[in-house]
């Protein structure tokens, strides 16, 4: 019974009091949530797309011997800078030098032929001017042997050419500079011609970097082209467009380069097209290259002109049922559901936005979990943050406030 009285007197007095409308949380209230919010980044950014690469060199050579024998000297230093020209491997030339010494012979010999055929012919000419003294066909056989001994002088010295390579062929010299290999062959061995391979060279400044393309960001480059959005001066996809080169211990793409080829048909296996890069290579105090033959390397590719945009962090896009969306803040605190359409994403890890927010505005960029369209907050204002790389890891930049 005391507690159906007690139930009355409570509706009573609330009858008496009246009905008081709740009051707006006040942003600066404790039951209000506390949120980190930042504005808006806007600056020009070029539209990228990223690739695996890996470094080739300009110039690769597989060094073969042109004379068969016995190395019997391998003057360089393995891993070493050679020059072009330079010895590498020394095959035994005594052969090659006697046969050198029976050609120079035979050509003494048969210019001594000569020297007697031009004297026979020259006689069998003076004997002809006395009438019935010598046939003409004996004239003609002197004539002839003449022109034959002329015709044996220059095939031997022809031959002495041949065995003069063949003894320079058995010095070994570098083709190109750059750098050398192992010995793949050590002193004493056989070595064939065109066959035995004894070490490789490879070329180092400039170097090429290869990446292969997927036919999507290839048909969007050139859908770009045509619509007029990217400058294209000449035929090509990529016209003089820089390329950035980062490798696996260095932050971003310090590197720069110039795209100088693309290949000619797309992949049907893979549907990739291949591009390359020409990039100078960098030395160190002991002319040791950066850069090295089949080295892996990250690649940035600019794909279109510099345009105004607006950014924001990452972490501040969430994701409702596939579709991207952003928390703003309006003037009286209250957070607004934005969808938004996302674009690449920058070296400093902050997000371009192609459509669904304007310049100035305030996004929540921490804990968009905890809160809900229409809730009131209380607004922690820091810059936006970024993410860098520091000593080979993602660290994130601490924002001001």
């Amino acid at each position: 019974m005391f507690r159906y009285f007690s139930a009355a007197l409570c509706i009573f007095i609330s009858m008496l009091l009246g009905c008081t409308p709740p009051k707006l949380p006040d942003p600066d209230g404790d039951k209000n949530p506390a949120v980190q919010v930042s504005t808006v980044v806007q600056r020009e950014i070029t539209e990228n797309v990223r690739f695996t690469g890996r470094f080739n060199a300009i110039n690769y050579v597989e060094i073969k011997p042109r004379a068969t024998g016995y190395v019997v000297s391998t003057p360089f230093k393995e891993g070493s800078y050679v020059q072009k020209g330079d010895l590498l491997f020394a095959i035994d030339p005594r052969p090659y030098q006697a046969k050198l010494d029976d050609a120079n012979g035979q050509v003494k010999l048969y210019e001594a032929k000569l020297k007697l055929a031009k004297a026979d012919n020259l006689r069998a000419k003076d004997v002809g001017k006395t009438p019935g003294a010598i046939s003409k066909q004996d004239l003609d056989k002197y004539v002839a042997a003449e022109e034959e001994a002329v015709a044996a002088v220059e095939a031997s010295k022809a031959s002495t050419e041949v065995r003069n390579l063949d003894l320079e062929f058995c010095s070994v010299i570098s083709p190109i500079s750059g750098r050398i290999s192992k010995y793949f062959v050590t002193l004493g061995n056989l070595v064939t011609q065109d066959s035995t391979q004894l070490t490789t060279v490879v070329s180092e400044d400039p170097i090429y970097c290869y990446f292969d393309a997927d036919e999507r960001t290839l048909l969007k480059v050139i859908r770009r082209v045509q619509a007029g959005k990217k400058k294209n001066d000449s035929a090509d996809d990529f016209p003089e467009t820089p390329v950035f080169i980062g490798l696996a211990d260095e932050k971003g793409f310090p590197h720069q380069g110039t795209l100088n080829f693309t290949s000619n048909l797309i992949d049907s296996q893979t549907g990739t097209i291949n591009l390359r890069a020409i990039i100078k290579n960098i030395f160190k105090n002991d002319k040791t290259p950066l850069f090295l033959h089949g080295m892996f390397c990250r690649v940035l590719v600019p794909i279109s002109n510099p345009k105004n945009a607006i950014l924001i962090a990452d972490r501040a896009i969430g994701t409702d049922q596939g579709l991207k969306f952003v928390y703003v803040m309006d003037k009286d605190y209250k957070l607004e559901y934005r969808r938004v359409t996302v674009g690449d994403l920058q070296p400093d890890n902050l997000r371009a936005i192609e459509s669904g927010l304007n310049a100035d505005e305030k996004v929540v960029v921490s804990g968009i979990h905890l809160v809900r369209p229409g809730t009131i907050i209380r607004p922690d204002l820091i810059e936006m943050p970024v993410t860098q790389f520091l000593d080979g890891s993602l660290t994130e930049t601490k924002p001001s406030k």
